[in-house]
């Protein structure tokens, strides 16, 4: 049968199982023959599973043989694919690094974990900027993943597999990761939706840190309702992680903001982050386009003032190198990961991180390093650690005003591959509207918001479209504002 997988989502997946048009079986080997179609000339899986089609056949036999143990697997039959730094028992996982080739988990991440218990099926892994460091998977040691609507561009990073593989149809839904925009920033560059959720309401058991206060897994989609559904699923407390959030300290910061209106919300929009320039004009005029949808949709939209924000990027650019440091410390070739030989065990560690890590991930493991030293502690990481207490302190402020806070997602639409290679201020620059919220831990989510028609031509001879995405950030715990005011945006463009 042919199967349109554009137009696919969980819910129409699923009402195609219940009548019997469509089978788990069926609907993988569409993706898999999307894949080996698409993938050679886009690059966004690591590997395709073996086990894929077996995976789909269970599923298949449940559905058709337990009915009650099918109705308590919301996912059952769905398709997902992983980043390749979370780990699945049996299966490789490499953070697209060299260090890692042919390292395969000795244990399920808990999310992965939380959607096998839901029946889902895992594909494959996707490809990332190595360890998660980057913002266009260009520091992959597999080959950058390249923007399905236009290959000579990048799709972003680090999740840019995952955002990528959504996009070009080779999976429903995906997994990602988000340290300072990871999974925002590649979903608009792509077109797709992402969350990035509030840290510690998703467990990061069993994915590999890069910066273990900012990093947290979210999910990549084509509707905000699979992001929904997907995020209901993976998030609560895990016993392997004490940073996750109980549900009694969720209901407590959910209460702290129980003056919200989900019918009558309110958009705050950001001067300080408007004016201070770098923005492309296209993006500018998409934001104040969908400005205007919002308020057609009866949504007030105000100015906020959230003066410490400007200096956003350069405390995620001390605090998340020198914890980069820290975690990368692991990876010495003695436990796990691959070798090096040196004369000496010195020379086997000098030898190993010198030729098997990345230049990138060099470079923050340089710069953590040197933060984090006798003599810059209190200069560097110190300071940045009060700035990132004042920026908070903004946000809670702001949101006695406003329900959720309005940016861009991006400063610009997806660049071309190499334009930023030789400057990596060029290249975190493109963090700027992100890593705000992985900084302070509050949730927030990338939207499509349309496109901007760029004056060169596809092999068809039109003209390119790239999209872009704008940014909803939501207080604390209140995944259910950015849930409800994605759903009302979208229904406006």
């Amino acid at each position: 049968m042919t199967i349109d997988l554009k137009t696919l989502t969980i819910s129409s997946v699923r009402e195609m199982f219940k009548n019997g048009t469509l089978t788990s079986e069926e609907l993988v080997q569409a993706y898999l023959d999307q894949i080996n179609m698409k993938d050679k000339d886009i690059n966004a899986f690591r590997e395709v599973f073996a086990d894929a089609i077996e995976q789909a056949k269970k599923a298949d036999g449940i559905r058709k043989n337990n009915s009650t143990e099918a109705g308590n697997m919301p996912f059952l039959g769905i398709p997902f694919a992983v980043k390749d730094n979370m780990l699945i028992e049996g299966k490789q996982a490499g953070a697209s690094s060299k260090i890692l080739e042919n390292y395969v988990g000795a244990y399920d991440a808990t999310v992965i974990s939380k959607l096998k218990n839901a029946g889902a099926i895992f594909i494959g892994r996707l490809n990332m900027d190595e360890f998660a460091m980057g913002g266009s998977t260009e520091n992959s040691a597999y080959g950058v993943t390249k923007n399905p609507n236009d290959l000579s561009r990048v799709a972003g990073g680090s999740s840019g597999g995952s955002a990528a593989s959504v996009a070009m149809d080779a999976v429903l839904v995906t997994l990602g990761s988000d340290t300072g925009g990871s999974i925002r920033q590649p979903a608009s560059y792509c077109g797709v939706v992402g969350l990035k959720p509030t840290y510690g309401r998703v467990s990061r058991h069993g994915l590999m840190a890069m910066g273990s206060s900012l990093d947290v897994i979210g999910p990549i989609s084509k509707t905000v309702e699979e992001a929904e559904e997907i995020f209901n699923v993976i998030s609560g407390q895990d016993r392997y992680d004490a940073t996750t959030l109980s549900d009694a300290d969720v209901q407590r910061m959910i209460e702290k903001t129980s003056n919200i209106n989900l019918k009558k919300l309110r958009v705050g929009i950001v001067p300080e982050l408007m004016n201070m320039g770098g923005i492309n004009p296209a993006v500018l005029k998409n934001l104040n386009d969908s400005i205007e949808k919002l308020k057609s949709a009866g949504v007030e939209v105000k100015e906020v003032s959230l003066p410490h924000i400007k200096y956003s990027l350069a405390v995620y650019y001390v605090l998340m190198p020198a914890e980069v440091s820290s975690n990368m410390a692991r990876f010495d070739s003695i436990k796990y990961g691959g070798k090096v030989e040196g004369k000496d065990l010195l020379g086997d560690y000098l030898n190993t991180r010198g030729e098997l890590l990345g230049k990138e991930v060099r470079r923050r493991i340089i710069l953590g390093t040197y933060v984090l030293s006798s003599g810059y502690h209190d200069a560097y990481y110190n300071k940045a650690n009060i700035v990132r207490d004042l920026i908070s302190a903004d946000f809670k402020k702001a949101y006695e005003e406003v329900d959720v806070i309005l940016t861009p997602t991006a400063p610009s639409p997806a660049f071309k591959m190499g334009q930023n290679s030789s400057d990596p201020v060029a290249m975190y620059l493109e963090d700027i509207f992100t890593v705000t919220a992985n900084l302070i831990g509050i949730p927030a989510i990338s939207i499509p918001s349309g496109f901007v028609e760029i004056d060169e031509v596809n092999d068809n001879g039109e003209k390119i479209k790239l999209p872009l995405g704008i940014q909803f950030m939501a207080p604390l715990c209140r995944e259910d504002v950015l849930f409800e005011i994605g759903k009302k945006f979208k229904a406006v463009l």
